[in-house]
């Protein structure tokens, strides 16, 4: 299993309207995160910055990331939430969320 934790901000214009989509996250595009291995997966909001955390129990991370993002109604998700989102300095070129590294971790 891959432990994956992501930063990105939200636009402070935009956090009502980025909470009210979360509160109906489309079925078809949970069930796409699901087909694409995904589990565990939460957003979580302090001031302007979303913290993301997902475990993914796949064999091919990159091809079901590839398989997300070809999908229709995950394209649509993103049009809706993207101009939400701006990404945080620390993100490496072309990242939208930037991936953060883990430090420490209690079994």
């Amino acid at each position: 299993m891959k432990r994956v934790a992501q930063v990105i901000a939200v636009r402070p214009e935009k956090l009502d309207e980025y909470r009210e989509l979360h509160r109906n996250v489309p079925p078809a595009v949970l069930d796409r995160i699901r087909r694409s291995h995904i589990s565990n997966y939460s957003i979580h909001l302090l001031g302007d910055r979303l913290f993301g955390y997902f475990e993914y129990h796949g064999d091919d991370f990159e091809a079901d990331l590839a398989l997300m993002a070809e999908d229709e109604a995950t394209q649509q998700w993103w049009r809706l939430t993207g101009p939400c989102q701006i990404p945080v300095a620390a993100a490496a070129p072309g990242e939208w969320w930037a991936t953060a590294e883990q430090v420490f971790r209690m079994e």
